[in-house]
Protein backbone atom coordinates (compact mmCIF):
# COMPACT_ATOMS: atom_id res chain seq x y z
CA UNK A 1 0.00 0.00 0.00
CA UNK A 2 1.43 3.39 -0.98
CA UNK A 3 1.22 6.31 1.38
CA UNK A 4 1.54 9.93 0.30
CA UNK A 5 0.17 12.92 2.15
CA UNK A 6 0.31 15.00 -1.00
CA UNK A 7 -1.54 12.72 -3.40
CA UNK A 8 -5.13 13.46 -4.33
CA UNK A 9 -7.83 10.87 -3.92
CA UNK A 10 -8.17 10.20 -7.63
CA UNK A 11 -7.57 12.33 -10.74
CA UNK A 12 -10.37 14.01 -12.65
CA UNK A 13 -11.46 11.77 -15.47
CA UNK A 14 -14.44 13.54 -16.94
CA UNK A 15 -15.80 16.93 -17.85
CA UNK A 16 -18.64 16.26 -15.44
CA UNK A 17 -16.27 16.30 -12.47
CA UNK A 18 -14.72 19.50 -13.76
CA UNK A 19 -18.21 20.94 -14.02
CA UNK A 20 -18.76 20.16 -10.36
CA UNK A 21 -15.78 22.15 -9.21
CA UNK A 22 -16.61 24.96 -11.61
CA UNK A 23 -20.03 25.13 -10.00
CA UNK A 24 -18.90 24.87 -6.40
CA UNK A 25 -15.70 26.87 -6.62
CA UNK A 26 -15.81 29.62 -9.23
CA UNK A 27 -19.08 29.56 -11.17
CA UNK A 28 -21.13 32.44 -9.85
CA UNK A 29 -23.28 35.08 -11.45
CA UNK A 30 -23.24 38.65 -10.19
CA UNK A 31 -20.35 38.06 -7.77
CA UNK A 32 -21.84 34.84 -6.48
CA UNK A 33 -25.40 36.03 -5.93
CA UNK A 34 -26.66 32.84 -7.60
CA UNK A 35 -25.12 29.46 -8.40
CA UNK A 36 -26.12 26.48 -10.46
CA UNK A 37 -27.11 24.29 -7.50
CA UNK A 38 -28.68 21.53 -9.57
CA UNK A 39 -25.58 21.16 -11.75
CA UNK A 40 -23.36 20.95 -8.68
CA UNK A 41 -25.56 18.32 -7.06
CA UNK A 42 -25.74 16.33 -10.28
CA UNK A 43 -21.96 16.39 -10.68
CA UNK A 44 -21.51 15.20 -7.08
CA UNK A 45 -23.68 12.18 -7.76
CA UNK A 46 -21.82 11.33 -10.95
CA UNK A 47 -18.33 11.32 -9.47
CA UNK A 48 -17.02 8.88 -6.88
CA UNK A 49 -14.52 11.36 -5.49
CA UNK A 50 -14.91 12.58 -1.91
CA UNK A 51 -16.09 16.19 -1.83
CA UNK A 52 -15.25 18.06 1.39
CA UNK A 53 -17.66 20.48 3.02
CA UNK A 54 -15.57 23.51 2.11
CA UNK A 55 -15.90 22.69 -1.59
CA UNK A 56 -19.70 22.47 -1.39
CA UNK A 57 -20.04 26.24 -1.36
CA UNK A 58 -23.48 26.19 -2.93
CA UNK A 59 -24.73 24.88 0.44
CA UNK A 60 -23.36 27.69 2.61
CA UNK A 61 -22.15 30.71 0.62
CA UNK A 62 -25.56 32.39 0.94
CA UNK A 63 -25.25 32.23 4.74
CA UNK A 64 -22.06 34.32 4.58
CA UNK A 65 -23.29 37.20 2.42
CA UNK A 66 -23.53 40.68 3.97
CA UNK A 67 -22.19 39.45 7.32
CA UNK A 68 -19.03 39.81 9.37
CA UNK A 69 -17.44 36.36 9.34
CA UNK A 70 -14.82 34.90 11.67
CA UNK A 71 -13.08 31.77 10.38
CA UNK A 72 -11.53 29.09 12.58
CA UNK A 73 -8.98 27.35 10.40
CA UNK A 74 -5.35 26.56 9.64
CA UNK A 75 -3.31 25.25 6.70
CA UNK A 76 -5.77 22.37 6.25
CA UNK A 77 -8.67 24.67 5.37
CA UNK A 78 -8.34 24.33 1.61
CA UNK A 79 -10.65 23.97 -1.37
CA UNK A 80 -9.95 22.21 -4.63
CA UNK A 81 -10.14 24.18 -7.87
CA UNK A 82 -11.18 23.13 -11.34
CA UNK A 83 -7.47 22.99 -12.22
CA UNK A 84 -6.94 20.21 -9.67
CA UNK A 85 -4.92 22.30 -7.24
CA UNK A 86 -5.68 23.76 -3.83
CA UNK A 87 -6.45 27.28 -2.61
CA UNK A 88 -6.99 28.28 1.00
CA UNK A 89 -10.60 28.73 2.06
CA UNK A 90 -9.89 32.22 3.41
CA UNK A 91 -8.36 33.34 0.11
CA UNK A 92 -11.27 31.82 -1.79
CA UNK A 93 -13.90 33.57 0.31
CA UNK A 94 -12.13 36.92 0.13
CA UNK A 95 -12.05 36.60 -3.66
CA UNK A 96 -15.81 36.03 -3.53
CA UNK A 97 -16.20 39.32 -1.59
CA UNK A 98 -17.10 37.61 1.69
CA UNK A 99 -16.32 39.93 4.58
CA UNK A 100 -13.90 38.03 6.83
CA UNK A 101 -13.09 40.14 9.86
CA UNK A 102 -10.63 37.79 11.60
CA UNK A 103 -9.18 34.30 11.73
CA UNK A 104 -8.97 32.14 14.86
CA UNK A 105 -6.05 29.69 14.80
CA UNK A 106 -5.74 26.40 16.77
CA UNK A 107 -2.64 24.59 18.03
CA UNK A 108 0.21 24.88 15.48
CA UNK A 109 -1.10 28.25 14.23
CA UNK A 110 -2.85 29.51 11.10
CA UNK A 111 -0.13 28.29 8.74
CA UNK A 112 0.51 25.11 10.77
CA UNK A 113 4.15 25.86 11.56
CA UNK A 114 4.25 25.84 15.39
CA UNK A 115 5.48 22.82 17.37
CA UNK A 116 3.16 20.59 19.37
CA UNK A 117 2.34 22.33 22.64
CA UNK A 118 4.07 25.55 21.57
CA UNK A 119 2.27 28.74 22.61
CA UNK A 120 0.92 30.50 19.52
CA UNK A 121 0.78 34.30 19.60
CA UNK A 122 -1.76 36.63 18.03
CA UNK A 123 -0.62 38.30 14.85
CA UNK A 124 -1.48 39.39 11.33
CA UNK A 125 -1.48 37.22 8.23
CA UNK A 126 1.18 38.51 5.86
CA UNK A 127 -0.79 37.47 2.77
CA UNK A 128 -4.25 38.82 3.57
CA UNK A 129 -3.58 41.33 6.34
CA UNK A 130 -6.27 39.69 8.46
CA UNK A 131 -5.84 39.63 12.24
CA UNK A 132 -4.98 36.14 13.50
CA UNK A 133 -6.22 35.36 17.00
CA UNK A 134 -4.59 32.40 18.68
CA UNK A 135 -6.70 29.79 20.43
CA UNK A 136 -3.55 28.15 21.74
CA UNK A 137 -2.01 31.04 23.63
CA UNK A 138 -3.48 33.35 26.27
CA UNK A 139 -6.88 31.77 25.82
CA UNK A 140 -8.21 28.61 24.22
CA UNK A 141 -11.75 29.94 24.01
CA UNK A 142 -12.75 33.05 22.04
CA UNK A 143 -13.58 35.89 24.41
CA UNK A 144 -16.73 38.04 24.11
CA UNK A 145 -14.51 40.94 23.04
CA UNK A 146 -12.91 38.84 20.30
CA UNK A 147 -16.36 37.88 19.00
CA UNK A 148 -17.76 41.40 19.18
CA UNK A 149 -19.27 42.37 15.84
CA UNK A 150 -19.04 38.83 14.44
CA UNK A 151 -22.27 37.65 12.82
CA UNK A 152 -21.24 34.07 12.04
CA UNK A 153 -18.32 31.72 12.72
CA UNK A 154 -17.10 29.35 10.01
CA UNK A 155 -15.12 26.35 11.30
CA UNK A 156 -12.87 24.36 8.97
CA UNK A 157 -10.15 22.13 10.47
CA UNK A 158 -8.88 18.74 9.34
CA UNK A 159 -9.10 16.39 12.32
CA UNK A 160 -7.52 12.91 12.58
CA UNK A 161 -10.15 11.27 14.77
CA UNK A 162 -8.14 10.84 17.96
CA UNK A 163 -9.21 12.13 21.39
CA UNK A 164 -5.91 13.73 22.33
CA UNK A 165 -5.58 15.60 19.02
CA UNK A 166 -6.59 19.07 20.17
CA UNK A 167 -8.72 20.29 17.27
CA UNK A 168 -11.89 18.79 18.80
CA UNK A 169 -11.14 20.63 22.04
CA UNK A 170 -10.84 23.85 20.04
CA UNK A 171 -14.18 22.95 18.43
CA UNK A 172 -15.74 22.58 21.89
CA UNK A 173 -14.59 25.99 23.08
CA UNK A 174 -15.56 27.75 19.84
CA UNK A 175 -19.04 26.22 19.97
CA UNK A 176 -19.37 27.20 23.62
CA UNK A 177 -18.31 30.80 22.95
CA UNK A 178 -20.71 31.03 20.01
CA UNK A 179 -23.57 29.66 22.12
CA UNK A 180 -22.89 32.16 24.89
CA UNK A 181 -22.79 35.09 22.45
CA UNK A 182 -25.73 33.82 20.35
CA UNK A 183 -23.62 33.58 17.19
CA UNK A 184 -24.36 30.84 14.63
CA UNK A 185 -21.55 28.45 13.71
CA UNK A 186 -21.11 26.48 10.50
CA UNK A 187 -18.79 23.46 10.56
CA UNK A 188 -17.40 22.44 7.18
CA UNK A 189 -16.95 18.70 7.44
CA UNK A 190 -13.84 16.81 6.36
CA UNK A 191 -13.01 13.07 6.26
CA UNK A 192 -11.60 11.36 9.32
CA UNK A 193 -8.60 9.26 8.18
CA UNK A 194 -9.04 7.05 11.26
CA UNK A 195 -12.82 6.69 11.02
CA UNK A 196 -12.69 3.00 10.07
CA UNK A 197 -12.46 1.80 13.69
CA UNK A 198 -13.37 2.69 17.28
CA UNK A 199 -11.06 1.67 20.11
CA UNK A 200 -9.44 2.51 23.41
CA UNK A 201 -10.51 3.38 26.94
CA UNK A 202 -13.25 5.98 27.38
CA UNK A 203 -12.05 9.13 29.15
CA UNK A 204 -12.64 9.27 32.90
CA UNK A 205 -14.09 12.63 34.10
CA UNK A 206 -11.30 13.20 36.64
CA UNK A 207 -8.72 13.17 33.83
CA UNK A 208 -10.44 15.80 31.70
CA UNK A 209 -8.00 18.24 30.07
CA UNK A 210 -7.42 20.03 26.77
CA UNK A 211 -6.13 16.72 25.35
CA UNK A 212 -9.34 15.00 26.39
CA UNK A 213 -12.54 16.90 27.19
CA UNK A 214 -15.30 14.39 26.52
CA UNK A 215 -16.25 10.82 27.54
CA UNK A 216 -15.10 9.26 24.28
CA UNK A 217 -12.54 6.53 23.48
CA UNK A 218 -9.08 7.23 22.11
CA UNK A 219 -10.30 6.55 18.55
CA UNK A 220 -13.96 7.53 18.16
CA UNK A 221 -14.78 6.93 14.48
CA UNK A 222 -16.54 10.20 13.65
CA UNK A 223 -15.90 13.17 11.40
CA UNK A 224 -15.50 16.57 13.02
CA UNK A 225 -18.98 17.54 11.80
CA UNK A 226 -20.53 14.49 13.43
CA UNK A 227 -18.51 15.21 16.56
CA UNK A 228 -19.88 18.77 16.66
CA UNK A 229 -23.41 17.36 16.59
CA UNK A 230 -22.52 15.04 19.47
CA UNK A 231 -21.13 17.93 21.55
CA UNK A 232 -24.43 19.74 21.07
CA UNK A 233 -26.70 16.73 21.44
CA UNK A 234 -25.04 15.38 24.58
CA UNK A 235 -25.03 18.90 26.08
CA UNK A 236 -21.31 18.84 26.83
CA UNK A 237 -21.00 22.62 26.63
CA UNK A 238 -21.00 24.70 29.83
CA UNK A 239 -24.26 24.34 31.78
CA UNK A 240 -25.75 22.29 28.95
CA UNK A 241 -26.12 25.18 26.51
CA UNK A 242 -26.25 24.38 22.80
CA UNK A 243 -24.84 26.18 19.80
CA UNK A 244 -26.79 27.29 16.73
CA UNK A 245 -24.98 24.71 14.62
CA UNK A 246 -25.04 23.87 10.92
CA UNK A 247 -22.86 21.13 9.44
CA UNK A 248 -21.98 21.09 5.75
CA UNK A 249 -21.58 17.40 5.12
CA UNK A 250 -19.25 15.51 2.79
CA UNK A 251 -20.37 14.00 -0.49
CA UNK A 252 -19.44 10.47 -1.58
CA UNK A 253 -18.02 9.49 1.80
CA UNK A 254 -18.41 6.67 4.31
CA UNK A 255 -16.41 5.86 7.43
CA UNK A 256 -14.68 3.10 5.50
CA UNK A 257 -13.51 5.43 2.73
CA UNK A 258 -9.72 5.51 2.42
CA UNK A 259 -8.71 9.16 2.23
CA UNK A 260 -5.22 10.56 1.81
CA UNK A 261 -4.91 14.08 3.21
CA UNK A 262 -3.68 16.67 0.69
CA UNK A 263 -1.69 18.58 3.35
CA UNK A 264 -0.20 17.71 6.73
CA UNK A 265 -2.75 18.25 9.52
CA UNK A 266 0.12 19.21 11.86
CA UNK A 267 3.94 19.36 11.63
CA UNK A 268 4.59 15.91 13.11
CA UNK A 269 2.05 13.97 11.04
CA UNK A 270 3.77 14.07 7.64
CA UNK A 271 1.96 11.24 5.83
CA UNK A 272 -0.74 8.59 5.90
CA UNK A 273 1.45 6.11 7.81
CA UNK A 274 2.07 8.52 10.68
CA UNK A 275 -1.62 9.42 10.87
CA UNK A 276 -2.61 5.75 11.08
CA UNK A 277 0.07 4.93 13.69
CA UNK A 278 -0.50 8.11 15.72
CA UNK A 279 -3.28 6.77 18.01
CA UNK A 280 -1.08 3.84 19.09
CA UNK A 281 2.28 5.62 19.28
CA UNK A 282 1.06 8.76 21.02
CA UNK A 283 0.98 6.85 24.32
CA UNK A 284 4.78 7.30 24.20
CA UNK A 285 4.21 11.04 24.72
CA UNK A 286 3.62 9.99 28.33
CA UNK A 287 6.71 7.77 28.55
CA UNK A 288 10.47 8.10 28.26
CA UNK A 289 10.38 6.91 24.68
CA UNK A 290 10.79 8.88 21.47
CA UNK A 291 8.23 8.40 18.74
CA UNK A 292 10.41 10.02 16.12
CA UNK A 293 10.01 13.71 16.83
CA UNK A 294 13.14 15.45 15.59
CA UNK A 295 13.49 13.03 12.65
CA UNK A 296 11.84 12.73 9.24
CA UNK A 297 9.80 9.73 10.45
CA UNK A 298 7.63 11.23 13.16
CA UNK A 299 5.11 8.72 14.52
CA UNK A 300 6.53 5.99 12.31
CA UNK A 301 9.36 4.86 14.61
CA UNK A 302 10.00 4.62 18.33
CA UNK A 303 13.04 4.13 20.49
CA UNK A 304 15.11 5.16 23.48
CA UNK A 305 18.75 5.46 24.57
CA UNK A 306 17.80 3.02 27.34
CA UNK A 307 16.83 0.18 24.99
CA UNK A 308 19.28 -2.60 24.14
CA UNK A 309 21.32 -2.13 20.97
CA UNK A 310 19.51 -3.31 17.86
CA UNK A 311 19.75 -3.11 14.08
CA UNK A 312 17.57 0.01 13.96
CA UNK A 313 18.61 3.32 15.51
CA UNK A 314 18.01 7.05 15.10
CA UNK A 315 19.15 10.32 16.65
CA UNK A 316 16.61 13.14 17.15
CA UNK A 317 17.67 16.68 16.25
CA UNK A 318 15.72 19.97 16.23
CA UNK A 319 13.65 20.38 13.08
CA UNK A 320 10.56 22.17 11.79
CA UNK A 321 8.29 19.86 13.78
CA UNK A 322 10.08 20.06 17.13
CA UNK A 323 12.64 22.63 18.22
CA UNK A 324 13.67 20.57 21.24
CA UNK A 325 12.79 16.91 20.66
CA UNK A 326 12.93 14.26 23.35
CA UNK A 327 16.45 12.72 23.55
CA UNK A 328 17.85 15.55 21.44
CA UNK A 329 21.22 14.46 20.03
CA UNK A 330 21.13 11.05 21.71
CA UNK A 331 21.37 7.75 19.87
CA UNK A 332 18.13 5.80 20.27
CA UNK A 333 17.59 2.12 19.53
CA UNK A 334 14.13 0.92 18.67
CA UNK A 335 11.83 -0.16 15.89
CA UNK A 336 10.90 1.12 12.45
CA UNK A 337 7.14 0.77 11.89
CA UNK A 338 6.91 2.61 8.58
CA UNK A 339 6.02 -0.57 6.66
CA UNK A 340 3.25 -1.59 9.07
CA UNK A 341 -0.02 -2.55 7.31
CA UNK A 342 -2.91 -0.20 7.99
CA UNK A 343 -4.12 -0.66 11.56
CA UNK A 344 -7.78 -1.41 12.29
CA UNK A 345 -7.41 -1.18 16.07
CA UNK A 346 -5.01 0.25 18.64
CA UNK A 347 -1.74 -1.63 18.91
CA UNK A 348 -0.56 -1.98 22.52
CA UNK A 349 2.26 -4.43 21.81
CA UNK A 350 4.78 -1.64 21.16
CA UNK A 351 3.96 0.03 24.47
CA UNK A 352 4.25 -3.28 26.32
CA UNK A 353 7.52 -4.15 24.56
CA UNK A 354 9.03 -0.73 25.33
CA UNK A 355 8.09 -1.06 29.00
CA UNK A 356 9.77 -4.47 29.22
CA UNK A 357 12.94 -3.11 27.60
CA UNK A 358 13.07 -0.28 30.14
CA UNK A 359 12.99 -2.49 33.22
CA UNK A 360 16.04 -1.91 35.38
CA UNK A 361 16.54 1.63 34.08
CA UNK A 362 16.74 4.26 36.84
CA UNK A 363 14.68 6.79 34.89
CA UNK A 364 10.95 6.00 35.34
CA UNK A 365 9.28 4.71 32.19
CA UNK A 366 5.98 6.57 32.64
CA UNK A 367 5.77 10.36 32.97
CA UNK A 368 3.11 12.40 34.77
CA UNK A 369 1.16 12.98 31.55
CA UNK A 370 0.55 9.31 30.70
CA UNK A 371 -2.80 8.97 32.49
CA UNK A 372 -4.15 12.15 30.88
CA UNK A 373 -3.22 10.80 27.44
CA UNK A 374 -4.73 7.38 28.17
CA UNK A 375 -7.80 8.98 29.76
CA UNK A 376 -7.63 6.46 32.60
CA UNK A 377 -5.23 5.36 35.32
CA UNK A 378 -6.00 1.70 34.56
CA UNK A 379 -3.83 1.29 31.45
CA UNK A 380 -0.62 2.23 33.25
CA UNK A 381 -1.39 -0.26 36.02
CA UNK A 382 -2.20 -2.98 33.49
CA UNK A 383 1.09 -2.48 31.63
CA UNK A 384 3.04 -2.63 34.91
CA UNK A 385 1.17 -5.79 35.96
CA UNK A 386 2.04 -7.48 32.66
CA UNK A 387 -1.54 -7.95 31.46
CA UNK A 388 -1.87 -9.26 27.92
CA UNK A 389 -3.19 -7.03 25.17
CA UNK A 390 -6.38 -9.10 25.04
CA UNK A 391 -6.89 -8.76 28.80
CA UNK A 392 -6.38 -5.00 28.63
CA UNK A 393 -8.72 -4.60 25.68
CA UNK A 394 -11.44 -6.56 27.45
CA UNK A 395 -11.53 -4.05 30.33
CA UNK A 396 -12.73 -1.19 28.13
CA UNK A 397 -15.22 -3.10 25.94
CA UNK A 398 -18.31 -2.38 28.06
CA UNK A 399 -17.82 1.39 28.00
CA UNK A 400 -16.84 1.22 24.34
CA UNK A 401 -20.16 -0.42 23.46
CA UNK A 402 -22.05 2.26 25.41
CA UNK A 403 -20.21 4.96 23.49
CA UNK A 404 -21.08 3.31 20.17
CA UNK A 405 -24.78 3.62 21.06
CA UNK A 406 -24.35 7.33 21.81
CA UNK A 407 -22.33 7.81 18.62
CA UNK A 408 -25.06 6.30 16.43
CA UNK A 409 -27.37 9.25 17.08
CA UNK A 410 -25.05 11.72 15.39
CA UNK A 411 -23.71 9.88 12.36
CA UNK A 412 -24.08 11.49 8.94
CA UNK A 413 -22.41 8.71 6.94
Amino acid sequence: MKYSIFKTIMPFRSAKITLFFLCTFISCKNNGQSQDYSSAQKAEKQTKEVVVGANRMYLYIKDLRAKNIAVVTNQTGIVKTEKDNYVHLVDTLLKKKINISKVFAPEHGFRGEADAGEVVKDGKDSKTGLPIISLYGKNKKPTPEQLKGVDLVLFDLQDVGVRFYTYISTLHYVMEACAEQHIPIIVLDRPNPNAHYIDGPVLKPQLKSFIGMHPVPVVYGMTIGEYAQMINGEKWLHEGITADLKVISLANYTHQTSYSLPVKPSPNLPNDVSINLYPSLCFFEGANVSMGRGTSQQFQIYGSPYFAKSTFSFTPHPNAGDKNPKFNGKLCYGEDLSKTPRLNQLNLSWLKKAFEQSKGVKTPFFTSSFNRIAGTDALKKQIIEGKTEAEIRQTWQKELEKFKEVRKKYLLY
